[in-house]
């Protein structure tokens, strides 16, 4: 198989999008008003590269359609899952408001919580502030701050998709870019990217973030770094693809740095303003840490989670409840484990000059398994939070563009996906 890194193009190339055949008409054996030569190549006139803006709407009508499918999709298992609400040819009818409750889950109700009543209680500090400020500003509207939640959700999950696709359609190529989106969009967590949960505008930000780095408005960059900060405290590891890069756009060499160097502490930034408001509330700088604790979760050695979780299914017996969502956990971190070790060695791998997103992939996959829970369900969550790890989807999708291989995931990943938002729409614990 060709190497992956022969696919990659320079950050500075020309995207495929623009790019035409130009070719002088005059020196075309071509009758008058055709514009197809005798090889029958279709010819065009050169036309000016396309604005910014334009850009951006291309890569929008490149998404919608995988945008628009996914909400059918979510739209139509909502509906069927009220079958699980009634008995068996039952005359029961269910109120409308059912289709909406059954989204109304686990941690939304932290955030809706915190965006009605503030940090009421310790363990709440471990849900960083953004997301729920965010509800209760659009609560003026809506009334209610589930359905608030739900609509900031789905427009950062529409917003996330055009910034991903405009991000790889740059480095690399639209059809990749294309099934990037894809990929992510059918993984069997990506659900949570429609509920009313953080995940959706931490990715949208966290790409944001990664888009301007690559195209060095750093002062950008560093502004949406400290917007993901505030919702999530895995942003503080934006730092590593803004000094990576940076000091790569500047050759390595100190005399090259300038002032704007210092738009990357706005990125921890994001973090101390949370840490500060920790310290003013519960006397406790690291408030948002500890309350980690009442989550189970403890630092550890990288490896403890995955040997405890394959401990507990060898214990357990293999259709326990405990094994098969320690199985679930367990196969989507060895994937995402899989897929971050090919970001950097094998035909996969990216390029050099690309090599930010391998080291920002290594460094949040580590960050996300330095916290295993203790109990029956050590690597719990992870299956969900892996969904924000999108260098390891440009790998996937790289791995795609084999026939076989884009049919089995697409296959195998949307029954998960099917099955897990079924389970989680019923109010059954998934992640």
């Amino acid at each position: 198989m060709a190497s992956f890194t022969k696919q990659l193009k320079n950050s500075n190339a020309v995207s495929t999008a623009d790019m035409v055949l130009t070719v002088p008409l005059a020196a075309l054996p071509v009758s008058e008003g055709d514009t197809t030569s005798k090889t029958g190549i279709v010819i065009q006139e050169e036309k000016l590269p396309r604005k910014n803006w334009q850009k951006w709407f291309l890569a929008f009508k490149q998404i919608w359609p995988i945008y628009l499918a996914t909400h059918l999709a979510f739209l139509t298992l909502t509906y069927l899952a009220s079958l699980f609400s009634v008995e068996n040819f039952s005359e029961k009818s269910l109120s409308l408001s059912t289709l909406l409750d059954s989204w109304n889950r686990w941690d939304t109700s932290h955030f809706t919580t915190i965006a009605t009543k503030g940090y009421d209680i310790g363990l709440r500090a471990a849900f960083f502030p953004l997301y729920p400020f965010l509800e209760r500003g659009l609560m003026v509207l809506t009334r209610d701050p589930f359905v608030a939640g739900l609509i900031i959700s789905n427009l950062a999950m529409l917003g996330l998709f055009v910034v991903l696709y405009r991000l790889i359609e740059g480095d690399f190529t639209a059809e990749l870019a294309s099934r990037t989106v894809l990929y992510l969009a059918v993984f069997p967590t990506a659900f949570f990217l429609a509920a009313a949960y953080n995940e959706s505008i931490f990715l949208c930000f966290a790409l944001l973030t990664f888009y301007h780095i690559r195209h060095s408005q750093w002062w950008w960059a560093g502004l949406f770094g400290f917007l993901a900060a505030l919702t999530r405290s895995s942003g503080l590891f934006l730092l590593v693809p803004f000094c990576y890069e940076y000091l790569r756009q500047h050759r390595f060499q100190i005399k090259t740095v300038r002032f704007d160097i210092l738009s990357g502490l706005l990125i921890p930034a994001g973090l101390g303003i949370f840490a500060i408001y920790c310290y003013l509330h519960y006397h406790d700088l690291f408030a948002f840490s500890h309350a980690q604790s009442a989550w189970n979760r403890a630092s550890d050695f990288p490896w403890k989670g995955f040997t405890h979780s394959l401990a507990i299914i060898a214990k357990r017996g293999i259709l326990t409840f405990d094994s098969i969502h320690n199985v679930i956990d367990l196969t989507a971190g060895l994937f995402m484990l899989c897929l971050t070790i090919f970001s950097f060695v094998g035909p996969w791998k990216f390029a050099r000059d690309l090599r930010v997103y391998a080291l920002y992939a290594a460094a949040f996959y580590l960050f996300l398994i330095l916290f295993p829970a203790s109990g029956g369900f050590p690597l719990q969550s992870l299956s969900r939070q892996v969904i924000e790890l999108f260098p390891a989807f440009i790998v996937l999708a790289t791995i795609g563009k084999r026939v076989q291989f884009n049919l089995y995931y697409l296959m195998i990943s949307g029954a998960m996906l099917c099955f897990m938002l079924l389970q989680f729409l019923t109010g059954r614990w998934i992640v």
